[in-house]
C-alpha cells in the first residue's frame, strides 16, 4: 500500500540531514506505540549517511495481528540512507523475524527554496504485508500509523533544528 508524507523545515538541507542522520536524535525520540530504538549502525562514508535502528512495537495489536505474531515481540529494523551530494535516499524497514512478511521502502528527497534556508522533506513508498487473506486489510490499518509516526518525527526534527541553531 502506498504512503507519503511531506514536511517543511526552516533550515538548509545540510542541517536537516545532520540532525536527521544523528543517532542521538533518534535515540532520544519518543514515537507513538514504539520503544526507543536500539542503534545497530551509524556510518558516514563520503556523502553517504546511514542510520540503522531496531524498534519494538509497544501498542495494542488487533486480534488478526496477534495471531500472526503470537507471543513474540514485534520488532523491526529501520534503515535511513541519505546522500548529501543529491539529497536523496531511502527509508526502509522490515520485521526483525519472519522474513519479508512486513516490509516497506520509501524514497526520500530533500528540496530547497528561499535561498537554501527552507527544506521540504518528501517521503513516498510502499508498505507490504505478505500474509494470505489478511495482508491488504493489515496494510490499511498499519499505514496511517506509519504516516503519523513520520509526522511526529518531523515535528521533533523541526524542534531540534531550532534548538541547535
Amino acid at each position: 500500500m502506498r504512503f507519503s508524507a511531506e514536511h517543511d523545515f526552516a533550515a538548509s538541507r545540510a542541517r536537516v540531514v545532520d540532525v536527521w542522520c544523528d543517532p542521538d536524535f533518534h535515540l532520544g525520540l519518543d514515537l507513538p506505540d514504539l520503544s526507543r530504538p536500539d542503534l545497530l549502525a551509524h556510518d558516514v562514508d563520503g556523502t553517504a549517511r546511514v542510520v540503522r535502528l531496531r524498534y519494538e512495537y509497544t501498542g495494542q495489536l488487533d486480534p488478526a495481528a496477534r495471531k500472526i505474531v503470537g507471543n513474540r515481540k514485534l520488532t523491526w529494523i529501520q534503515e535511513l540512507r541519505v546522500d548529501t551530494a543529491s539529497y536523496t535516499g531511502t527509508l526502509g524497514f522490515s520485521v526483525d523475524q519472519g522474513g519479508d512478511r512486513l516490509s516497506g521502502e520509501a524514497t526520500v528527497a530533500l528540496t530547497t527554496s528561499d535561498g537554501d534556508e527552507h527544506t521540504r522533506q518528501s517521503i513516498a513508498g510502499d508498505l507490504r504485508v505478505r500474509v494470505p487473506l489478511i495482508g491488504g486489510a493489515a496494510e490499511r490499518r498499519i499505514v496511517p500509523g506509519v504516516v503519523r509516526r513520520l509526522d511526529v518525527e518531523a515535528a521533533a526534527l523541526a524542534t531540534e533544528l531550532a534548538a541547535r541553531r
